[in-house]
Order: structure tokens, then sequence, then C-alpha cells
């Protein structure tokens, strides 16, 4: 048995002793809590309205949905103008972008490549940096959490050859950035042209068939586009469920003779400012961040047919690429896949349909009305604006009583997870250049996510992904984050967080100021009291979901460590904040 000196020198034990009590005793709201039943119909409802006046609590959850994790003045911030009125000045907010911030820790040159053709020491870095930087202490914290929500749609992984690039990588974020709240038909376009795809997805410098020579054109990205970033495999109804036949089939909407047709559009793209073939070392700085151009000579004259569309012969490259686009853009099931996704990243990982129908209606419209009957969106299609507003003000994502259903929530994503302790506790800066843990945190002894690291374009995690052996998986509930959970990423993510909540994470260079500094004066005044101060964490860390044997559990624990003095009080706060981050009720967002 575990005594009370040992736990008192121990503080890494006391959390596992926590965990191990979760374990045995359950910590509610862990099973079957990461998704949503889906029944077979229902009716259309209209947004709940706000509740009011707005409590803290509410704030608290609606900014762990909106944004990077809610810090202590923007709770007050959100009790004190409300949720419209916060959205909808968030939506004005300029963007805060990556590649400037990258570009500055170039050479003067430019130079970003050895001999050897590999990223100069410390650059491959540069952008992780500037994603921590920025998720943790940007002020446009909606624009930032919906990019990083569309960069697990339309993913693009440094674990490949646009690792070696560092400014292409930050060129792509930026894109993702400044089309968070635009049009989805000219994000698409947006990174159609952009050269990190080009390279990630295979189709730069894709030339046109060669019958002599056997050469086809690439078709990577011809698939992932239609596969991943737009329709689907199969036709889908206005509610995101598989369109059928009367013998209950599920309709394909292509084939690969599709594929290839498609694959001719993408050809004759290449780095702007040089030519289509330049090698490597000849190419302009510029260029690797910059918009791809098209070369006519490289692209296919032949005519293009798939999903129904036709693209006459002898069309240049351009405007092939702006027919397919459109063709692909104005296709019925472009609105509720990508409208589930939004909703699986934001509110609930298995969501009901008519949710989905009632945000894809906004995708399609381009416009939702908030419950104060106040607009958001431009009325064109696709507006993400729109969308954004339909996940988050829907009813489903702020009723209470979906709250209490088995199957709604989501488990809060690994990297969430940290920004949000990050910003709870007010970190004194979130520069991470100096942060060996910060580099690479997809292991699963950290982690097991890393901002635009994914290990293939399929993200950390699929969207349809049901989890095997579980209560989830035997409800037939998506779970996504499911799929990176697993026994040592279930240590992993509370270890991490342990290092960073004492203080002890480890650094590159020794006797440069301290980052992620974390501010726990208010929880060690607390701290005395063990019960008031479980209390105070489960308000600003969970929006008081705590159950009460938890919270028990938890004071108890704590209870355990030597309150008597500052130093003591201290390492309480600290401890009991990784405690209730790793509780159920906290890990799984409801």
């Amino acid at each position: 048995m575990l005594t009370p000196g040992l736990v008192q020198s121990r503080p890494f034990l006391a959390v596992l002793l926590a965990l191990s009590l979760y374990a045995c005793g359950g910590g509610g709201g862990g099973s079957g809590a990461a998704g949503e039943p889906a029944p077979p119909t229902a009716p259309p409802q209209e947004p709940a309205p706000p509740v009011q006046p707005l409590g803290e609590a509410e704030a608290v959850r609606f900014l762990s949905q909106a944004t990077f994790g809610p810090s202590p003045a923007s709770v007050a911030e959100v009790v004190d103008v409300g949720l419209e009125n916060w959205f909808l000045a968030e939506l004005d907010k300029p963007a805060s972008l990556h590649l400037a911030t990258v570009l500055e820790g170039f050479p003067d040159d430019g130079q970003f490549l050895d001999d050897n053709g590999m990223p100069l020491p410390g650059l491959i870095f540069l952008p992780s940096n500037s994603f921590w930087r920025t998720a943790i202490e940007a002020d446009d914290q909606l624009r930032q959490r919906m990019a990083f929500a569309l960069s697990q749609i339309l993913v693009v992984s440094a674990d490949s050859n646009v690792g070696r690039a560092p400014q292409t990588l930050a060129h792509y974020a930026d894109i993702l950035t400044a089309g968070a709240f635009g049009n989805y038909r000219d994000l698409l376009e947006a990174v159609t042209y952009s050269p990190a795809m080009a390279v990630y997805l295979t189709y730069l410098r894709n030339e046109k068939a060669d019958p002599q020579t056997g050469r086809v054109p690439d078709e990577n990205y011809a698939r992932e586009l239609l596969q991943l970033f737009t329709v689907g495999l199969v036709a889908l109804n206005p509610d995101g469920t598989p369109l059928t036949d009367a013998q209950g089939q599920e309709a394909e909407l292509y084939d690969n003779q599709d594929i290839t047709e498609l694959a001719k559009v993408f050809t004759g793209l290449s780095f702007a400012g040089t030519a289509f073939n330049a090698p490597l070392r000849f190419i302009p700085f510029e260029s690797f961040h910059s918009p791809l151009d098209t070369f006519e000579a490289f692209h296919s004259s032949a005519a293009k047919n798939f999903l129904g569309t036709s693209i006459p012969a002898g069309t240049g490259a351009a405007d092939s690429i702006d027919m397919a686009l459109d063709a692909i853009f104005n296709h019925p099931n472009v609105g509720p896949f990508i409208g589930r996704q939004l909703i699986q990243r934001f509110v609930t990982s298995a969501p009901q349909p008519a949710y989905v129908e009632r945000v894809a209606a906004a995708f399609d419209s381009g416009s939702y009305a908030l419950p104060s009957g106040a607009t958001v969106g431009s009325g064109q299609r696709g507006d993400l604006a729109a969308t954004l507003a339909a996940v988050l003000f829907d009813a489903r994502a702020r009723d209470a009583a979906p709250r209490q259903e088995a199957g709604f929530g989501k488990l809060r994503e690994p990297v969430l997870r940290f920004t949000h302790w990050a910003r709870a506790f007010q970190v004194n800066s979130a520069d991470a250049g100096n942060e060996l843990a910060l580099r690479n945190t997809s292991g699963a002894e950290a982690l097991n996510q890393h901002p635009y690291l994914s290990p293939s374009v399929f993200n950390f995690y699929r969207p349809g992904y049901i989890a095997p052996g579980t209560h989830t998986g035997d409800a037939g509930l998506t779970a996504p984050e499911l799929q990176i959970t697993n026994a040592t990423s279930l240590v992993g993510y509370p270890n991490f967080l342990t290092v960073y909540a004492l203080g002890l994470s480890p650094k590159e260079r020794q006797g440069l100021p301290a980052a992620f500094v974390a501010d726990y004066s208010a929880e060690v005044a607390l701290a005395a009291d063990p019960q008031a101060l479980v209390a105070h964490l489960d308000a600003r860390l969970a929006h008081d979901t705590l159950r009460q044997a938890t919270r028990d559990r938890i004071a108890d624990l704590i209870a355990r460590l030597d309150g008597s003095t500052e130093q003591g009080r201290d390492l309480r706060a600290r401890v009991a904040s990784v405690l209730v981050m790793t509780s159920p009720e906290y890990i799984v967002l409801r």
C-alpha cells in the first residue's frame, strides 16, 4: 500500500496511482462517450436560443470546442459579451500567419539545404515552433482552431519530402489559416496550386501521357481530392448517410477510370519563376512558398471525362483545373462530407444525421442564422464561416440535453489538451524553440499526435474509425481519436503533461530564458483545501463535469501531499491539474 510519505516524495507516483484508481474504480463518462448514436431518421431542428445569463461553465465548454483552450481572459470575455458576439468578433480579426515568422529563422541568403540536399540544422522545426506559439498565444483563436481542423482534412505532412522545405509547409499552413473563414472552393484551388500539396501527393511536375514510353499521369492527387477532400467514396444523402438502392446497396461514386481521367487535369504544374524541370539548386527561393505555375507543354490536351463531367480536348491547364474543381465542388456530397468531419473536430465524434444535414445546408446555402437572428456567411455555396457557425451553434452543440446522452461527445485531441493546459495556466511564453519535447510529439510516449506530421494523408485517425473491442465500437459509433489511443499513449500523455506541469521539460540549450512556465498562483492559494482546489480546477478545465466520486478521489490523493508549506502547496496545485486533465470526464469533451 502507498503511504502518504511515499506519495509526498514521488509526485509522478501520485499521478500513476490516480490513473490506476480511474482504471479500477471508474471515473464516469468513459464508456461509450466518444460518439453519438445515429437514429434512422430525425426531423430538422432549429438552433437553440442561448442560455441567459451565460455562466462561466458554459463559456469554458464553448471555448473548449472553438479554440485551443479557454484561458482566464477568454472566459471572462465570453461571459461578458456572449457567445454570438465573441464568434462574430473572431470572424473579423486579422489572421496570425506563419510564413514570415518561419522565414525570419532562415539564413540571410535564403539557403536552407546543405550540400547533400538536406535541411540545415534547426530549420525543419520552425513551422512546428510557429504552430505552438500561434495556437497558444494568437488572438485569432477561432481562425487558428479552424485552420487546425482543416489541416486534418486537407492533409499535408512534414513526414515526407515536404519536411525538407520548412517555408513550403509554412506557406501551406497560411493557406489554411487565411482561408479558414472563406469559401471551400477557393480553398481547394489554393491547395491545388500549393507546392506543399504538389510535393506531398506527387503531382509536382506531373506530365501528360506519353504512349511511346508508357508514361501516364500521376493519380495520387486526383484520388485523394475525391476520396478525402471533397466527396468520399459513395453517394450520400443530405444527412451524410450512404444513399442505397432498393436492395440496400451503397452506390459507388466513381471507379479507377474516373481517377485516370481526372489525373490528366493535374498535369503541367511546377514551381513558379523557373523552368518546368529545373534542378532543385536553380529554383528561386521564393518559388518554394509561392503558388505553382502551369506549363502548357506538359499539360494533357486530351479530353477529360470523370464524374459525369467532360472537359473538351485542347482546354488549357488553368481552365482544366477550374472546370474540374467547379464540378467536384458542386457535387451534392461535399456539404455533408465536409460538414460531418467539421462536427467531429469541434463537437461530437458520431454526429446525428439531422445535425449533419443542418450543417450541410449551411454549407450549401452559404448562410446561417444565429439564435439572435444575425446572419453569418456570404450566401455563396461553400462558405466556411457559415458552416462553422452551424457546427457550433446548432442545438446539438449548445443544448444541455444531448450532453446527457451516452453516445454524445468526443475525445479531446492530445494536441488540444496540451495547448489547453498552456492557455489555462497562462504560460509565460509559448516559444518552443528550446523545447526538445515539442519538436515531435507524434510518438505514443508523448501526445501521439503532432500538427502537420501525420503518418499518411489519412491523418492520425480516420473520420470513419470505429474502435474494435470497445463500448463505442459495439454501438457502431465512429470515434476517430480512439485510433491513436493505446496502452502506450494512455501512459505517455500523463507523463508528458506531468513533465510540463512540474516545469521539468528538457531543453536543447541551458542558460536561455525559460518558456512554458505555468502560473499556478491561483491554484496554490487554494491548495490548503484539496476539495476547494479540485472544484476550482474542475470549473477551469472541465466546465464542472467531474463526478463527485472523481473529485473525492483526486482530493484524497492531493491531501497526501504536504500542504503545510508553500512548496508543498505548489506541488499539490501542479499534480492536481494533471489529475483533472487525465480524468475520463475531462478527456471526453461533452
